[in-house]
């Protein structure tokens, strides 16, 4: 099964090919970074993300799919944008 249908994946990223995984502690990680509660207040925010939103969202899907959070640092904003879309869209199903 494709990694991208379980709701992980690899993705290019910062110069090298990274791990992005939306699982429960990074949700909830998201959840209290950008001050939300539940799906719905996640989904209502990400319609329009800071730049610093969207290090905190991407550095938690990275550390859910086992990387250093660390390394959002380096993404640039268009592909922390697509990592962070296509990490969500996956989970989705």
């Amino acid at each position: 099964m494709n990694e991208w249908r379980q709701g992980r994946g690899r993705r290019q990223a910062g110069g090298g090919e990274r791990r992005l995984c939306l699982t429960l502690g990074s949700l909830a990680e998201i959840e209290t970074g950008l001050g939300v509660e539940g799906l719905g207040g996640v989904a209502e925010r990400m319609r329009a993300l800071s730049g610093r939103d969207l290090m905190v969202v991407l550095a938690a899907l990275l550390r859910g799919g086992g990387e250093d959070g660390s390394a959002a640092e380096a993404v640039q904003p268009r592909e922390a944008a697509e990592a962070v879309a296509r990490a969500f869209a996956a989970a989705a199903g």
